[in-house]
């Protein structure tokens, strides 16, 4: 393990201030992908977290607001994750523990707004201070509904933590648990178990972050000719302020099968070159990783965050060298940043676009009581590259896509979007499984 690593370098700070008996116990290290959301949000001139929403239909009226406030609570209680707040002490980033708390708000729409409106409006008003774990029901009137938005903070979850919120959710809901009933001794547990998950993940980082994989990270990061400047120059007309977004359905994958990574990642590769032209070889990102092979199953943030230089080659190649990037994958990305500028890429860390694949078999669906809701999408949120795109592998293919309107516009967007559909079109007829 190199002492040098900025890993290890954390971890040496923390162990120093953890000493503190007084503060030890309800506090902990945040993990490289923790770190992470925790600078973006620093650096956000609002100090916005990244959000993790997901917003599901129900009947008009169906959804019972303080049996579902308790079973929120209950969560809280369960999961230290959820009772986390980011701090810093003598300038080391950390998590304090503190008292279950989770909110359930009813957003009103306002005259002339959606539902959506109105619970867009609620997430920009998200306020830093707070539980990381918080749901808005709006009702849309027009179509005799109730939308509900369960949304967590980004430091506070990744995929894996997505399924366990809706089935916990969906239990609480029914046995009418809150945060009272949580046993003293079962939150010893879960807090020892997360405990161990967040260091059991740091040290995988700091033995990620040896001189082999800062070598290898300079090599492959070599190539990368990033957007001059904050995002790509327009083409085709002005940006315009907020958040455009498109999506298309394409068929599944016989037998649920998903479509191979690569595939994802030279169809988003494609939407960068169009976007950013062929002079540039943008920076792509994507969150990969899970708990520790020995870490027990908890709710957290257990993600890394990839980077991919979105070169022209073709599909092979570019396979090939998605699998010796996953070898190196345990690497935060503060330390491949690093390595890429020690090696002269003028590189600041900035992702021109991000991509997210959701594999929906693996998480339940939310039901509270009676009903079950129907999972819907709310686009028009703030995007954290000039475009994002994310893939949800169910019954079909949904491809969705976001841009930042004020530095793309619509028209080259849109002309992404199709050159990525296009390459899907051509390799996922195919149905190549992942791995």
């Amino acid at each position: 393990m190199q002492s040098s690593s900025i890993t290890s370098q954390y971890l040496d700070r923390y162990r120093h201030i953890a000493d503190d008996a007084a503060r030890a116990a309800g506090t902990l290290p945040v993990t490289g992908a923790q770190r992470r959301f925790l600078l973006a949000r620093r650096m956000d001139p609002a100090g916005r977290p990244d959000l993790v929403p997901l917003f599901f239909a129900f009947p008009r009226g169906s959804v019972d607001p303080d049996r579902l406030r308790a079973a929120a609570g209950h969560l809280a209680a369960l999961h230290p994750a959820l009772r986390a707040r980011p701090e810093t002490l003598r300038g080391v980033p950390v998590q304090l523990l503190g008292e279950p708390d989770a909110r359930v708000d009813r957003v009103e729409p306002r005259p002339g707004e959606s539902a959506a409106d109105a619970l867009r409006r609620a997430l920009g008003t998200w306020a830093a201070e707070g539980p990381p774990l918080r749901l808005f029901l709006a009702t849309d009137t027009a179509g005799d509904r109730d939308v509900l938005a369960v949304v967590m903070d980004h430091a506070a979850c990744d995929e894996a933590s997505i399924g366990k919120v809706m089935g916990d959710l969906t239990d609480a809901y029914r046995d009418g648990l809150g945060p009272g009933d949580v046993p003293g001794t079962r939150a010893a547990d879960e807090l020892a178990a997360y405990r161990e998950a967040v260091h059991l993940q740091l040290e995988s980082e700091a033995r990620a972050s040896g001189q082999r994989s800062v070598a290898y990270w300079a090599r492959r990061l070599a190539a990368l000719r990033p957007a001059a400047g904050p995002a790509p120059a327009p083409r085709g007309g002005e940006g315009r302020a907020g958040t455009g977004a498109v999506l298309h359905r394409l068929p599944g994958a016989p037998d649920g099968a998903r479509t191979a990574f690569p595939v994802l990642l030279d169809a988003c590769a494609a939407a960068a070159r169009t976007l950013y032209g062929p002079d540039r070889v943008p920076a792509l990102g994507y969150p990969w990783g899970g708990r520790p092979a020995a870490a027990q199953p908890v709710l957290g943030c257990f993600l890394n965050t990839v980077v991919h230089p979105a070169t022209a080659c073709g599909l092979d190649e570019r396979t090939v060298s998605w699998w010796d990037d996953l070898d190196h994958a345990d690497a935060p990305i503060d330390e491949v940043v690093h390595a890429a500028r020690t090696a002269g890429v003028p590189w600041s860390g900035r992702l021109d676009g991000l991509l997210t694949s959701e594999d929906l078999h693996r998480r339940p669906p939310l039901r509270l009581g009676d009903a079950t809701g129907h999972e819907t999408h709310i686009d028009g949120r703030p995007v954290q590259a000039p475009f994002a795109v994310s893939v949800s592998h169910g019954t079909d293919l949904l491809v969705r896509m976001a841009w930042d309107r004020g530095v793309v516009p619509d028209p080259v967007a849109e002309d992404a979007f199709a050159a990525l559909l296009d390459t899907l079109r051509a390799h996922t007829l195919g149905h190549a499984p992942v791995g």
